[in-house]
């Protein structure tokens, strides 16, 4: 009994200290009319293939920022970087505007109707509406 209470206590132990996956919801403003969105949907304002929304990017650097490109996309953030290097370059498109954190991405997207970003669902508030939810 005591060798499966400490085997139980030592797993519990090795999964806390594994990164937890955060739960990224893709956000627009209260005065969007959009109510839900498909990732396919999503991935399109991301990647520049559709400018009826106004996408709002996390950090380069950020964690949640790879994690929603490989989710939404199944693309890396080098992958991520080449093909919007490639829409510049061309003149087909601008890259979303970056921001600090889900803070300000939050901010930005409630204070503008076409914005669209994604954040950790742990900050959500009543400023903007989640129209999709990142398994």
């Amino acid at each position: 009994m005591h060798k499966l209470m400490t085997s139980l206590l030592l797993s519990a132990l090795a999964m806390a200290a594994l990164p937890a996956s955060a739960e990224i919801v893709v956000i627009v403003s209260q005065k969007n009319p959009a109510t839900r969105m498909f990732s396919e949907q999503a991935s399109q304002f991301f990647l520049g293939k559709s400018n009826l929304f106004t996408p709002v990017d996390q950090p380069e650097s950020s964690h949640i920022r790879a994690e929603f490109y490989q989710k939404i996309a199944d693309k890396d953030p080098a992958q991520v970087k080449a093909l919007w290097s490639k829409l510049v370059f061309t003149g087909k498109a601008t890259p979303p505007k970056e921001y600090a954190n889900s803070a300000e991405v939050k901010k930005a997207v409630a204070a503008d109707p076409k914005a669209i970003g994604y954040i950790d669902k742990s900050a959500v508030d009543d400023s903007v509406k989640v129209i999709l939810t990142l398994p």
